[in-house]
């Protein structure tokens, strides 16, 4: 079910998004080696919860973290643990903020050190894919228009896009219509209305785009063991153009 939000709440979202795009520029300067994600993981909980926020997808269908930190070879959903993080490690950090019950979500991949050529190629080319996605988040387009951008971007510098998990709309809850997803044909799936509020979140692997779950249930990584990357945001759609719920 897609459910329109007013100027209001999504005044009320984008406080929440600026809270979580705080809080990723701290990591951006905790990020270096030796730190864990486990130690990010802390960190976030107790930044939030110093600003009156909530991790909202902890305790998610038993999700037991407050992040998902995805290293490497990890798409999405990797459990924080107390591994230190190496030089040339890639790691995305995704969180969900919620601020007064209005929820606002946001990943980024970062570089561990120096990373080499290709990890710096893959994380340069998921953010413009985003960017171009969101470029396409205007009233009158279709999913599908979003979708494509990515898709043709991605494709055309060698990467490949994640079928297995796509973006979502989202408000009071963290899932809400429409799917999202980031590959396929322009001009298809749901128009886009004023008061929609969506995530984007291209997740891009250096070989195939196959994903495969770990036993715990929710690691996925790629199943070549090739690098994966992403870059999230949450756009509400307006009549002036795509707004940045969550920008940095």
């Amino acid at each position: 079910m897609i459910i329109l939000k007013t100027r209001d709440e999504i005044a009320r979202m984008h406080e929440a998004g600026k809270l979580l795009a705080a809080c990723h520029r701290e990591i951006a300067r905790m990020i270096r080696p030796g730190i864990t994600t486990m130690e990010i993981d802390r960190f976030v909980e107790e930044y939030l919860r110093e600003y009156g926020a909530t991790p909202e997808q902890k305790g998610y269908r038993g999700y037991p973290y407050a992040t998902c930190a995805s290293v490497n070879d990890v798409i999405c959903h990797g459990f924080p643990n107390k591994n230190p993080l190496q030089a040339g490690d890639i790691v995305t950090i995704d969180m969900v903020v919620n601020l007064n019950g209005w929820l606002a979500d946001s990943a980024w991949s970062y570089a561990v050190g120096i990373i080499s050529e290709e990890a710096e190629r893959l994380l340069q080319v998921t953010k413009e894919s985003l960017y171009l996605g969101i470029q396409q988040a205007v009233v009158g387009n279709r999913i599908g228009d979003i979708s494509h951008a990515i898709q043709t971007h991605a494709e055309s510098q060698g990467f490949s896009v994640v079928r297995q998990f796509i973006g979502h709309g989202i408000g009071q809850n963290i899932h809400e219509g429409p799917e999202v997803p980031h590959f396929g044909p322009p001009g298809r799936g749901p128009r886009l209305k004023e008061g929609m509020v969506i995530t984007i979140e291209p997740m891009l692997n250096a070989g195939l785009y196959h994903a495969k779950i770990d036993l715990d249930g929710w690691t996925a990584r790629t199943v070549d063991g090739s690098l994966s990357a992403q870059y999230e945001h949450t756009v509400a759609i307006t009549v002036d153009g795509p707004l940045i719920l969550t920008e940095q």
